[in-house]
């Protein structure tokens, strides 16, 4: 008798506590007696003739430490189906029926596709179209309304922090600014929670504008107290009262790429404090290196649950946590809604409440 088959897919940016993701699905599979394909580079593993591997327990031994994905990922190719802010547009139809067709030909009962907002856009699509799918959330912004946490968040944060630990005592040494550009497009909570966690004096977030002369004034009355080295930490989404993202390129068909407001802000606090300022950009560094144990855990459990969906026949439903617990949630529900900080949030005033500045 043939075994129940399943797969797995990871698509979109990659992250730390993919592999953990993956070895879980494996591990939680193969408790059931199940086989799991893990198709390569995402969707595009899905077109004839079919690029996949097998995945077994002793091919995913050592997996759940490494970073990124061993399966491969991409945000381009046929099956984009988000474009821009909100912005999307459907899969060819022919794509979706040589999709269907391989994985009718390799008996693929169940598919797990592990992705951020525009995968799982990508995943409604396919679900709406009578794909047996179950998603898993991934975004190292954290930025998913329908999930408490993301892996990949708790990583970034850390690099972040271990940024700032650095930039902390050569600042001090030269009596500098130093100015920390962080990802964050649309949700600022990469450079909200690592500023804090790092001692950052000030954070500027895309959801609360900020202007120069406010945060040159903070740095100003820093210095008249003593404090010759401050640290300011930015996401690359963050903006000006009444300005608009630094663009650093065009999308090509896709999301705008931002990238040098850390570059801006350091010009204008040398500007306008007299002060000698540094900047720097994490960029990629960021999603890169092995995960974190809170994402090694959190990426395990995700896997087990998204097994554990696809034996209840719960298609369409996309791993949550909330309260602590692992739950499932419809993905029409899950997409297109950002979680965003908002300015009471309880973290924002316990960073106010340590005379950390927003810039507003």
């Amino acid at each position: 008798m043939l075994k129940k088959r399943i797969g797995i897919l990871t698509s979109g940016g990659d992250c730390p506590g993919l592999n953990a993701v993956i070895r879980g699905v494996v591990r939680a599979a193969d408790k059931l007696n199940w086989e799991v394909i893990g198709f390569v580079d995402g969707f595009e593993g899905l077109l004839a003739p079919g690029d996949y591997r097998i995945l077994d327990r002793h091919t995913t031994a050592t997996i759940m430490s490494q970073g990124g994905t061993i399966l491969g990922t991409t945000n381009k190719g046929h099956f984009v189906s988000k474009v821009g802010k909100g912005d999307k547009t459907a899969v060819a139809p022919e794509t979706v029926e040589n999709a269907r067709e391989i994985l009718g030909k390799l008996r693929v009962e169940g598919l797990i596709l592990v992705g951020g907002d525009g995968s799982l856009t990508t995943g409604l699509q396919l679900f709406e179209a009578g794909f047996p799918i179950i998603g898993v959330p991934k975004t190292i912004d954290n930025d998913l309304e329908a999930t408490a946490m993301t892996f990949g968040f708790d990583s970034a944060v850390a690099c972040v922090v271990d940024a700032l630990d650095r930039l902390q005592t050569t600042g001090s040494s030269h009596k500098r600014i130093m100015v920390l550009e962080v990802m964050g497009r649309h949700a600022g909570w990469i450079a909200l929670y690592g500023g804090l966690a790092g001692g950052a004096n000030a954070i500027l977030l895309p959801e609360i504008p900020f202007t120069y002369e406010k945060l040159a004034n903070y740095i100003r009355q820093r210095d008249r107290d003593g404090y010759f080295s401050s640290m300011v930490v930015v996401a690359e989404g963050a903006t000006t009262a009444g300005g608009t993202e630094v663009v650093k390129a065009g999308g090509n068909g896709g999301e705008y790429k931002l990238g040098g407001i850390g570059e801006i802000v350091s010009h204008e606090l040398a500007t306008r404090t007299g002060k000698e300022t540094r900047h720097c950009v994490l960029g990629h560094l960021q999603r890169g290196g092995a995960p974190t144990t809170l994402d090694r855990l959190l990426g395990t459990r995700f896997g087990v649950g998204a097994v554990d969906l696809i034996r209840q026949g719960r298609f369409g439903q996309m791993v949550s946590y909330q309260n602590y617990q692992v739950l499932g949630v419809p993905i029409a529900e899950a997409v297109n809604k950002l979680k965003r900080v908002t300015p009471d949030n309880q973290v924002v005033q316990t960073a106010r409440a340590v005379d950390v500045c927003f810039g507003d």
